[in-house]
């Protein structure tokens, strides 16, 4: 069924609500607030609001009456306005800016690329901790923007943006730990070692679906870029080197890696794929998900050492690193 046109946030929010349709609940995440009724709000005492408001696909193109908005939403902390018809910034800006324990936003798939974000609109969002914008086409300028009013911004999802190319702001954001980027189109590591320049503290970076060709950085130059990444996704990028799944030994505090759909692993066996990379991978404890034991490590260094044994000496990886097989130290260079 198609979603109505032209709704205001606060139509959608007294309709969803309503006893009718959202009943008195208990439970984790289900609290609901019923503050005192203001004047000229006949509403207010109907609405029974939880904290975490899902408003995704209504058909919503702007705000409302504002000073309803701040009488309903004053201990919102999670707003879900997905897949609506959000498409200027300013609407966007009133509604946040009266709601004002907001931590978590979702604008996905709102047309916002059609208007211009302004300082004064973004400085509405300030308390957000986590952002997403997927499929909203959000410019790199209007990214900068958003960086640069909200300090305390930790996860940022910017996934479906048809980004071909990254673009640095003049000033980096300490306070980011996770950033979801996935089904862009960043082919070239020139792009990709931007976002360690913007995000320095950044913790968990999912790369997946962009097709990177290859990581094209001196080792020490990595552990400078990423000092404190511990885990990365690089499912169905386009690696086809191992010289590239060693270059993630380089990031310091790496600890977390997903490799699925890479080139590189197809002409192997799943059992074969697993335990390379195991093998590569030392400090790595979890594996496309799964935790790698200490029994499974030690299983996989035997099974590197016996699967080279036969190779010819220029086909055997370059390595350098002791490795105990059966009671043998083999030394690889």
């Amino acid at each position: 069924m198609d979603q109505p046109s032209g709704r205001s946030f606060m139509q959608v929010l007294c309709e969803k609500y309503s006893p009718e349709n959202f009943p008195y609940r208990r439970g984790p995440g289900m609290g609901v607030h019923v503050p005192a009724t203001p004047q000229g709000s006949p509403m207010k005492d109907r609405l029974n609001l939880p904290s975490v408001l899902v408003l995704n696909s209504c058909g919503i193109t702007c705000a409302g009456d504002e000073k309803e908005i701040a009488a309903f939403c004053a201990h919102v902390s999670e707003l879900d306005l997905s897949d609506n018809k959000l498409e200027d910034w300013h609407e966007v800006s009133k509604i946040v800016s009266n709601v004002p324990q907001l931590e978590f936003l979702n604008l996905s798939s709102n047309p916002l690329n059609l208007s211009v974000l302004e300082r004064t609109c973004a400085g509405s969002f300030s308390g957000v901790r986590k952002l997403v914008l997927n499929n909203s086409k959000a410019s790199w300028e209007t990214v900068h923007t958003i960086l640069q009013e909200l300090p305390d911004l930790e996860e940022l999802f910017l996934c479906l943006n048809d980004y071909e190319t990254v673009s640095c702001p003049s000033i980096c954001c300490p306070s980011l730990k996770l950033l979801h980027i996935t089904d862009n189109n960043l082919q070239h590591w020139t792009e990709i070692r931007k976002l360690g320049v913007m995000f320095p503290s950044l913790d968990t970076l999912v790369l997946a679906n962009n097709h990177l060709n290859a990581i094209e950085e001196p080792d020490d130059s990595l552990a400078r870029l990423f000092p404190n990444l511990r885990s990365i996704s690089l499912h169905k990028a386009g690696l086809q080197s191992w010289e590239d799944i060693d270059k993630l030994n380089s990031f310091p505090k790496l600890e977390e890696v997903r490799l699925l759909g890479i080139p590189l692993l197809q002409p192997y066996t799943t059992e074969e794929r697993r335990k390379l990379v195991i093998a590569r991978l030392p400090s790595v404890s979890k594996l496309n998900g799964s935790v790698v034991t200490d029994g499974e490590r030690e299983d996989s260094e035997r099974f590197f050492i016996r699967y080279y044994v036969d190779v010819p000496q220029e086909e055997v990886p370059f390595r350098q690193r002791t490795c105990c097989c059966e009671g043998t130290f083999l030394h690889w260079t």
